[in-house]
């Protein structure tokens, strides 16, 4: 996938699935099992071990099955080592006008972190593609529903606390896509090295997506 359709391909299938891998080869694996069920937005946090190794390796052996994005980047200057290590997005926790900026310079889609309604309309006017709603998890789709009434124009990406159970509250409340991590990459799934758990997860999250954009 060319780094210029990631945002449709985050919309189009309305999750991100978030992972802190291994190594390189674990990745390459877990990506293989989403791609296969149909998730095809990877985020690999720079809490990963290695990050920007992982994050050029898996670039190298995926090519363009799959977006290979960075997430929990702080500053540009990590945003521009992802980069240039083969990220094709950056998600970052915060709104960190530099690194829009950077990312924009690039043309690297950009997903920034915000929560209050002055932080969302901050990150869109700086240039980002979506807006990251983080957390959500104590907040809960209302507060989704209760942004989308002043700010229907801006692309919501809620992440944190979304379970495959409210998942379609959190579509029908107007996110554009899920940001999702531990409840689609499970921990134990990936000790035992269960890539089918995955997949079939993957395909189920998708689902659950199109279910609720249709109800």
């Amino acid at each position: 996938m060319r780094t210029a359709e990631v945002p449709e391909q985050i919309e189009a299938t309305g999750v991100v699935a978030i992972i802190r891998a291994a190594s390189s080869g674990e990745l390459i694996d877990v990506v293989n099992a989403l791609r296969e069920g149909g998730v095809t937005c990877i985020e690999v946090t720079m809490t990963t071990p290695n990050a920007l190794d992982v994050i050029r390796a898996a670039r190298e052996k995926v090519g363009e099955a799959a977006a290979i994005g960075v997430g929990t980047v702080l500053d540009a200057e990590t945003a521009r080592a992802a980069i240039l290590a083969g990220a094709q997005f950056v998600v970052a926790p915060i709104v960190d006008l530099p690194t829009i900026e950077l990312c924009r310079r690039y043309s690297v889609p950009v997903l920034p972190g915000a929560l209050t309604p002055t932080e969302i309309v901050r990150a869109w006017q700086a240039g980002a593609e979506f807006v990251k709603v983080f957390p959500t998890g104590s907040l809960g789709s209302q507060y989704l529903t209760d942004l989308r009434g002043p700010l229907p124009h801006i692309r919501l990406v809620p992440t944190g606390g979304i379970t495959l159970e409210n998942a379609d509250e959190f579509i029908r409340a107007g996110a554009s896509a899920l940001g999702v991590g531990s409840a689609l990459v499970r921990k134990d799934w990936l000790k035992k090295r269960d890539f089918a758990a995955i997949k079939q997860a993957a395909g189920q999250w998708l689902q659950a997506v199109k279910q609720a954009r249709e109800s």
